[in-house]
């Protein structure tokens, strides 16, 4: 069936809220694309005159093949190599979608994304539908085909799950000194500056996907962290011929926290994701995985000039 240009007026207004609901399901803004990209063939061959709510039948249509590579995507993260980080998204993305209240941001963040993976497909949709996207009890039961009482036991279930410490929020300026300040403390050579700006229970995970070697288990605690970062950073000719000459830094907002972003020449070879909150920098996610770099190194690209760090390696 052919489009009108109404019906394809009506989902590309929907595109960019299904594209961030999808990317907190599957935490891969690639993945998100696909699936969204599948809505709308279906959308497309569907009897759209018998389509009453439109909105709703898009997300229930995103939600049940979302729920079908969640299902699989536990069986890939068995055989991935190393740790798994979630894709990374730069300010202005529209993958992060609505951001106007603490419980959407806190959705879209790096390590609440990590802390979803613990949660079973349904509990998952459910959470990321009524946190982020303030859906009812009643229409994620209908999306679902569950009971209206089964959702919210499974929103409880979810909560409890993932509950964990308040986290910082920051705008661009305040991640800027965050950055300066972590930046300056691992290059100093002493792990003690950094041993400082951590928390005491802080987590560092890296994420080579099996492409760029990356420490296959996570770093656990300040003092830890602080001697691998150190390690990391110390300069020698063979991490410069490695990399390709000078990495150059930057300061970036990464979903919603602070991050610094490495490049050499016009390469991102890595994005370190800061994860604050009021005891600390509680986690480090390190992503040099290239296959999850490509879409935050199009958008810097595009984004044209931006300040390097006052900063050398």
């Amino acid at each position: 069936m052919t489009l009108s240009a109404d019906e394809a007026d009506l989902f590309e207004a929907s595109r960019g809220r299904l594209e961030a609901i999808a990317y907190r399901l599957l935490g891969s803004a690639g993945d998100a694309e696909d699936a969204v990209q599948d809505v709308y063939l279906r959308w497309h061959a569907a009897d759209r005159d018998r389509i009453e709510t439109p909105e709703a039948w898009l997300t229930k249509v995103l939600t049940n093949l979302c729920l079908n590579q969640l299902t699989s995507a536990r069986a890939r993260r068995e055989t991935y190599v190393g740790q798994w980080l979630p894709e990374p998204v730069l300010a202005g993305d529209r993958m992060l979608g609505p951001a106007d209240t603490a419980e959407q941001r806190e959705s879209v963040s790096l390590a609440m994304l990590l802390l979803m993976e613990r949660l079973s497909p349904n509990e998952r949709v459910v959470y990321v539908l009524r946190e982020a996207f303030g859906h009812s009890h009643r229409e994620i039961a209908e999306i679902l085909d569950l009971s209206e009482s089964n959702c919210q036991q499974i929103y409880r279930r979810a909560k409890q799950h993932v509950t964990g410490r308040s986290r910082a929020t920051v705008d661009e300026a305040a991640a800027r000194r965050i950055v300066e300040e972590f930046l300056a403390a691992v290059l100093s050579g002493d792990t003690d500056p950094l041993i400082r700006l951590l928390a005491d229970d802080a987590v560092g995970v890296a994420d080579g996907g099996g492409r760029i070697p990356a420490r296959k288990t996570p770093v656990l605690g300040a003092h830890e962290i602080a001697r691998y970062l150190a390690h990391a950073f110390r300069l020698t000719d063979a991490k410069r011929r490695y990399v390709g000459g000078d990495p150059v830094f930057y300061a970036c907002v990464v979903n919603g926290g602070p991050g610094v972003l490495a490049q050499v020449g016009d390469r991102v070879f890595a994005v370190f994701a800061l994860d604050v909150t009021p005891d600390g920098i509680a986690a480090v996610h390190i992503q040099v995985n290239p296959e999850k770099l490509g879409r935050i190194a199009h958008q810097w690209e595009a984004e044209g000039l931006h300040s390097p760090l006052a900063v050398t390696w």
